[in-house]
């Protein structure tokens, strides 16, 4: 597992996990199934699941969630 350096990092609530600098956000304006979402330009130290459609309330978008 790679460790991020940098004055933000953004990790996993969860493990703590590195995930991301906060260079990589694109967006925190999203709510997800279980709730607050962000949009990255890239993630590292997670695995990627399964590209789907999804009716989100800014139209239909292809998303694929993370894991740790």
């Amino acid at each position: 597992m790679a460790e991020l350096v940098g004055p933000r990092v953004y990790s996993c609530c969860h493990c703590r996990n590195h995930v991301c600098l906060h260079d990589d956000i694109i967006s925190k304006a999203f709510q997800g199934r279980n709730g607050r979402a962000f949009l990255f330009s890239h993630a590292m130290n997670v695995t990627t699941g399964a590209k789907e459609d999804r009716q989100l309330m800014t139209g239909l978008h292809t998303v694929a969630d993370i894991h740790c």
